[in-house]
């Protein structure tokens, strides 16, 4: 499953993906991992949660970020929700990826869930971000 917390920049994607992950850490029975391109909301997040610094890794478009999606869930086959902030910076925005990293994802959700931030107005979102969101 894929849940996209879409919403134009400045609204408070990160401070929910950061609620919903702490959240998530009372029903999930598996790992939870927090990927981000920065550590600037590290310590927001509850200790049990792996924190993920993709800038150290030099993650640029869909499929460095694929990458580092499968070598996660191939080193832990106990993580069961992986958060992505921010998708389309880590993308370098390249929109045209965007889609067919969503379709390379939903292959992967048969042992993990994914919810990614995605910036953006409800409007000009494509569908398949819009039906996806939470």
């Amino acid at each position: 499953m894929i849940q996209v917390v879409l919403g134009p920049k400045g609204s408070g994607k990160t401070k929910r993906l950061i609620d919903l992950a702490n959240d998530a850490l009372k029903v999930e029975t598996g790992n939870i991992a927090f990927i981000d391109d920065d550590t600037r909301y590290m310590y927001d997040l509850r200790h049990e949660i792996r924190f993920i610094n993709a800038g150290e890794y030099d993650i640029k478009g869909a499929d460095a970020l694929y990458g580092m999606l499968c070598g996660i869930l191939s080193v832990d086959f106990d993580v069961s929700v992986i958060f992505i902030d921010p998708l389309l910076k880590l993308m370098r925005y390249d929109m045209d990826q965007v889609r067919i990293l969503f379709e390379r994802i939903e292959s992967l959700c048969k042992t993990c869930k994914f919810v990614i931030a995605y910036s953006g107005d409800e409007e000009s979102a494509p569908e398949y971000i819009r039906c996806l969101a939470i």
